[in-house]
């Protein structure tokens, strides 16, 4: 058995112990295309254009209740009235600036993603947080990175 192999069957007992589907999917789905011999041809593609491919599945998950006609202008406008939509619009607005910097951090240094990632399993096992992916975390790393050398 080789060790791509043994650390995805040891992603996948986390990901089942943590009962985090996203990660049981993702590693179910890399195994299947591993043990099909699909892996040389796949992986390269998967790796240069899957996080764009997640990215554009999101934005859509998001834009679905404006195309479905549950929020519309109205329920814009009301909600900017209130506090808590302009923290939320600053919210948005400062987590998609610091996942783009992820985006960034993932693209040249690829090898944190096994970091982040078992970050990302550690709190959803231990302290029942959501997986909401490595492209934020990568996002608040690159942050904290850029401080850190800021005061090195």
């Amino acid at each position: 058995m080789t060790q791509p192999f043994m650390f995805l069957l040891l992603l996948l007992g986390i990901g089942l112990i943590a009962k985090n589907q996203s990660i049981i999917i993702a590693v179910a789905f890399l195994l299947v295309l591993k043990l099909l011999g699909l892996d040389e041809k796949m992986f390269a593609t998967i790796q240069s254009k899957g996080i764009n491919w997640g990215v554009t599945i999101i934005t859509i998950a998001v834009l679905a209740p404006i195309a479905t006609g549950e929020i519309g202008f109205k329920d814009l406008f009301d909600s900017l009235k209130s506090p808590y939509a302009w923290i939320a619009l600053a919210s948005g607005m400062a987590v998609a600036l610091i996942a783009k910097n992820g985006l960034i951090l993932l693209e040249d240094d690829p090898h944190l993603t096994t970091a982040l990632v078992l970050g990302t399993v550690l709190a959803v096992a231990l302290f029942k947080g959501v997986a909401v992916g490595p492209l934020i975390g990568a996002g608040i790393a690159y942050l904290a990175m850029k401080l850190y050398e800021l005061f090195l």
